[in-house]
């Protein structure tokens, strides 16, 4: 007969193994956001332009069936860094870029785990795949006899938050996006001179306990972790800048997720209706 006590122990170990292997299963899904972006001043030439995101891979295997689906409905890939991780096999790391590549231009930032990794390897395999990686650099995307910048915001190689480069120079009135891997670089800027803002590296907190809540040790990403913002402009002008925070697609460390599941993105760029002509 099985004692009380050693019955409650095994109960104990029971629910912990369910929790455990339900975080593992959360980890290894997959999903894919498809949301449209209203921007006012987006050009009309970029109006229904569709962007798939993705950050943050870390060492998983990007879903090959689901993003071949994609191929010619997207205009473009970025990669919001943290591409692979120190100890990530290379061929994972270039199987990976040669989806995402043939799907349709693609444009990388680095993350803080690309140079871990061995960032010298990590970018021969990108540009060895067509790939732009923006090193604080802007590109002058071209749609429709329109244009609009994109710049790549790179990783401190420091890792020193404060150690960022200035961004790189654009006229005042042109449309921009900057694709940057952490967001706690926006908290060193008193103006952001952008009309959207793409980022990762934060997980969702990857592991959200109930009651808890998120367990970031950055109060920065307590209030910033994933999802959608609204950031004022320091002259209080209209419209502010959108900011979206993907969870990203693999996992730091453990390959756990509680409560922020891992997730890519299509994005389709809308100008607002009223603008609309």
């Amino acid at each position: 007969m099985v004692s009380p006590v050693l019955y409650t122990m095994l109960l104990v170990v029971l629910i912990l193994a369910v929790i455990l292997l339900a975080m593992v299963k959360q980890a290894f899904s997959t999903r894919i956001i498809a949301e449209e972006i209203s921007l006012p001043g987006l050009p009309a030439g970029f109006d229904g332009f569709r962007i798939l995101l993705i950050t943050d891979i870390h060492s998983r295997k990007l879903p090959q069936g689901q993003l071949m689906a994609l191929k010619g409905s997207v205009d473009t890939v970025f990669l919001g860094g943290d591409m692979t991780e120190r100890g990530n096999p290379v061929t994972r790391l270039i199987g990976n870029v040669a989806l995402v590549s043939s799907l349709a231009p693609v444009y990388a930032v680095h993350g803080n785990h690309d140079y871990k990794a061995g960032i010298a390897l990590v970018d021969n395999v990108l540009r060895g795949h067509g790939i732009d990686l923006l090193l604080d650099e802007n590109r002058i995307l071209q749609r429709g006899g329109d244009q609009l910048a994109l710049t790549g915001v790179d990783f401190p190689r420091t890792g020193g938050v404060k150690a960022y480069a200035p961004l790189p120079e654009l006229p005042a009135d042109i449309f921009r996006i900057i694709l940057v891997h952490d967001p706690l670089w926006l908290s060193q800027r008193s103006d952001i001179p952008a009309d959207l803002v793409l980022a990762g590296h934060t997980h969702g907190g990857q592991v959200v306990l109930p009651l808890l809540g998120r367990r970031h040790v950055e109060p920065f990403y307590r209030e910033y972790s994933a999802g959608t913002y609204f950031i004022p402009r320091s002259e209080g002008g209209e419209p502010q800048v959108r900011l979206l925070i993907s969870r990203g697609f693999g996992t730091s460390h453990l390959p756990l997720r509680w409560g922020s599941p891992p997730e890519l993105h299509v994005l389709t760029l809308r100008r607002p209706a009223e603008v609309q002509c």
